[in-house]
Formats: C-alpha cells, sequence, structure tokens
C-alpha cells in the first residue's frame, strides 16, 4: 500500500509521520510520501517559509517529498468577509473552498503517483473543521479514484507541536490565508 500524506506545514506533520511510522510504514521505500501544496499562504514568503520547514522535517524523517510550487491567493482574498472557522468549530465558505482545493490537488497527485490512499496533515489541528475536511477528502478522493484515509491525528496535536519545538521548526501562529491572518494576528 502506497500513501500520499498532503502536508500544510512542518509542525503539523510532526505527529502524523509519527503514527505511520508506529504502523510500520517505510519512508524510505516510499510507502508514504509527503506533498506540499498550500497556493493561498500569505504572504509569499509565509508561504515559502512553510516550504522550507515541511521540507526541512521531510528530510529529518527520510521521507520522499515533493511540492507543487503554485501560488493564487487571489480567490481568498476575494472572501475576506467570510470569517475563519466559527467558533464553534465549523468551517466557513471561504475555509471549504480551501479544503476542497488542497484535497482536490492532494487526490490527483495521489493518484498520479500510483498511491492507493491519501490523508492530510491539516486533520492534526483542533482549529480546523474535521468534518468539512473528510468530507472535502472524501469527494476528491471519489473523483480521483483514490482512498482517503479519514485519520484522527488531534490527540497528537500537543505532542506535534512539542516534537516541532525540538525540531526548531518555525511555527506559525495563523492558518495561512490573509484573511486568517487579519483575524488571528500577526505572526510571531
Amino acid at each position: 500500500m502506497k500513501t500520499l500524506l498532503h502536508i500544510c506545514c512542518g509542525p503539523c506533520a510532526e505527529y502524523p509521520l509519527t503514527v505511520f511510522e508506529d504502523r510500520g510504514l517505510d519512508f524510505a521505500s516510499g510507502e508514504l510520501s509527503g506533498y506540499f501544496y498550500n497556493p493561498n499562504i500569505h504572504p509569499a514568503e509565509e508561504q515559502a517559509r512553510r516550504l522550507e520547514n515541511a521540507s526541512r522535517l521531510a528530510e529529518m524523517r527520510g521521507l520522499a517529498f515533493e511540492s507543487d510550487p503554485a501560488y493564487d491567493e487571489a480567490p481568498f482574498r476575494a472572501r475576506m468577509e467570510d470569517p475563519c472557522v466559527h467558533g464553534d468549530g465549523t468551517a466557513s465558505p471561504r475555509c471549504r473552498q480551501c479544503y476542497a482545493m488542497r484535497m482536490e490537488a492532494a487526490a490527483k497527485r495521489a493518484a498520479q503517483t500510483g498511491a492507493d490512499s491519501f490523508t492530510t496533515t491539516l486533520l492534526v489541528s483542533p482549529y480546523q473543521d474535521r468534518l468539512a475536511l473528510l468530507e472535502a477528502g472524501r469527494e476528491a478522493g471519489a473523483r480521483h479514484g483514490v482512498r482517503f484515509l479519514e485519520e484522527n491525528f488531534r490527540p497528537g496535536y500537543r505532542e506535534g507541536q512539542r516534537m516541532a519545538r525540538e525540531d526548531g521548526l518555525y511555527r506559525q501562529r495563523y492558518c495561512g490565508c490573509v484573511a486568517s491572518l487579519a483575524q488571528h494576528g500577526q505572526e510571531g
């Protein structure tokens, strides 16, 4: 079995990688590969910083890793009136658009590389709408004939953050798009 892991950033990948290691997936043989696709991270320098740290973590863990350099935050700037994930944990229409875009790209890349399944590190964050992510993943997987793994990485969120700190990874303070930066304050 071959699985593609969509990676939003290094810190969010820490715990999911541990889960897959514990299951015995051999990173060196390509049973698990990492895929960075986040075209709406604001600003572009932030996207580059997140990519650099995700790549660094993949190298540290011996994970095959690739990235899609696409960058287009315009659709998300156009939706500035939509809040980020609501206080009740449900995603705004803008967040759902983001989830769908990322899961579509990951499912497509999984199919192109011959992976049987895919999942996302976004499922580690307690700040994301898990149900909306699962829906987006299932739909994208069905379109591309690749199974979406409905992982629950959330129990390891704090552990992953601790690991990222120990590994010296940059840990951002907002989800990524321009609206989340405006809503949650400047990075620190």
